[in-house]
């Protein structure tokens, strides 16, 4: 008892077993949404041979170096988000709609008066883009035939009674802040399970029992999931190029990248099955997770002809420290002698998690662009990313051997094409886009490729543009529940509508 006093001291400020990551995690934090100006996004991103955008240098450094003169510009967006789920034949559909500032940053470019050097103009700059936003949502429901139960049966194999089992003088919140600073997250969750009576113990009078039974009876199970998340990951780049005898041009980003998640997901469960006691189970689960990295982007730009250019950029990985949080509480509803017993089992305790790494994929990325004199151009970018080489890492050299392991044998690399469009007739631009990428995964069954088109429409007003687009991306995929007991997937159909509006200010 004394130990166990003098842990819980610490378990409130941080909790030494990482809880258990998974490729969702490396996923969400290295992945980027279309997103930058309007002009940008109206042509699907194809900038990596163009340049002569603000949003161009996030794609291509050497973009800057394309600019005659310095320019500003700031987005704002309206990003409307619809998941359509189907879980054993029940239809449902959740929607997320938020208007957010997504893009800021400004060009200076400098004509080089020196006419002996072969550098001929110098660039520099700095620009800001949300790379992805997390506001989701997405409700599940319908009837199956395995329980949460399954789940908190499987955190518990192998779990001491005793440990579970509130000693004097200790309380539903010390126990489960000592188990989680001794045992991890998934002890934790065996607590929850036994202290809710969703599991027994098989030998109730062994405190070294390890094996448990489900108070709840096979047969069918109504499940409601609801998933809700918040947050943004921004990217900020400072920029340097140069322009080299009016023929290529050179850049490179520093960018420092930092993200902010939370997530909340609930489960609710009802049976009516004979032969159990447990008829209802609600099961809440918090995250909160933070960080901030770096990578850099190398790359050029090479005129071929007046109307003809071709670009490559190399992405570096971007090495993340990531910290995280956690909460949690369950409810049960249980029949016992005719009578009905509510259980509600919030510890009101915060796991604050060490400090763990994340390396990103690398990506490279050729482009060619054609511009038809002062009436339009078309513009076509290939990227690839490669996802087998993203890496968990902390101080504990083995603890994410087995994630690694998962990302290596679960994800390939990606390839994605964007094709960009614009069509100029006196001070209006039309622009259009098209966009596919192909799934991470090597089971397209996890996730399938994405799909997107684009389109948009530009104003010159002589120092000042305006700029309107819209774009749409589908992608389709599977969403398991738990990673371990109820491992029942829905089918996911998301489709994300955006419609951006930008403000350019060309500085003469």
């Amino acid at each position: 008892m004394i130990n166990r006093l003098f842990i819980l001291f610490v378990a409130f400020i941080s909790v030494s077993n990482l809880k258990a990551q998974n490729i969702k995690d490396a996923l969400r934090y290295s992945s980027e949404s279309l997103n930058g100006t309007a002009r940008f996004n109206a042509m699907s991103g194809a900038f990596g041979a163009l340049g002569a955008d603000v949003s161009s240098i996030i794609i291509n450094p050497a973009g800057s170096a394309i600019f005659i003169k310095s320019t500003g510009s700031a987005t704002i967006s309206v990003l409307n988000k619809k998941n359509r789920s189907n879980y054993f034949e029940t239809n449902k559909e959740a929607t997320n709609t938020n208007l957010k500032f997504n893009q800021a940053g400004f060009i200076f470019s400098a004509i080089n008066r020196n006419k002996k050097s072969a550098f001929n103009k110098f660039s520099g700059g700095f620009s800001y883009v949300a790379a992805n936003n997390f506001d989701n949502e997405i409700f599940i429901a319908g009837s199956g035939n395995n329980s949460i139960a399954d789940y908190f049966l499987e955190q518990a194999d192998g779990v001491s009674l005793d440990l579970l089992q509130l000693q004097s003088s200790e309380t539903i919140s010390s126990l489960y802040a000592y188990l989680g600073a001794n045992y991890g997250v998934s002890t934790q969750n065996a607590f929850l399970g036994y202290q809710s009576y969703i599991i027994d113990p098989i030998n109730a009078n062994d405190p070294e029992n390890s094996e448990y039974e489900s108070n709840v009876a096979a047969g069918i199970f109504n499940q409601n999931y609801y998933y809700s998340s918040i947050g943004y990951n921004g990217k900020y780049a400072f920029n340097f190029a140069a322009e080299i005898k009016n023929v290529v041009s050179i850049g490179i980003n520093l960018n420092s990248n930092n993200f902010n998640y939370r997530q909340s997901t609930f489960l609710n469960e009802t049976n009516n099955n004979s032969g159990g006691s447990v008829s209802y189970i609600g099961f809440q689960n918090d995250l909160y997770a933070y960080g901030g990295g770096f990578s850099a982007q190398i790359g050029a730009i090479a005129k071929i002809t007046n109307s003809l250019k071709i670009g490559t950029t190399f992405d570096t990985p971007t090495w993340y420290n990531i910290y995280e949080e956690t909460s949690q509480y369950i409810e049960t509803t249980r029949e016992l002698g005719g009578l009905s017993y509510n259980e509600y089992i919030n510890p009101r305790i915060v796991n604050v998690f060490s400090k763990y790494s994340l390396t990103t994929p690398w990506k490279l990325a050729f482009s060619g662009a054609y511009i038809f004199g002062k009436r339009g151009l078309i513009s076509v970018d290939y990227s690839y990313k490669d996802y087998k080489s993203t890496r968990f890492s902390t101080s504990s050299s083995t603890y994410f051997n087995d994630i690694n392991t998962n990302i290596k044998n679960e994800l390939k690399g990606s390839s994605a094409i964007k094709i960009g469009g614009e069509y100029r007739f006196n001070r209006l631009s039309f622009r259009g886009g098209y966009q596919f990428e192909q799934s991470p995964y090597t089971s397209e069954n996890t996730i399938g490729d994405l799909i997107g088109f684009s389109g948009g429409l530009g104003i010159y007003l002589e120092s000042y543009s305006i700029d309107f687009s819209y774009s749409r991306i589908q992608q389709s995929g599977n969403y398991q529940l738990y990673n371990v007991g109820l491992t029942d997937k829905a089918t996911i159909d998301k489709i994300q509508n955006n419609f951006v509006f930008t403000i350019n200010y060309v500085i003469y």
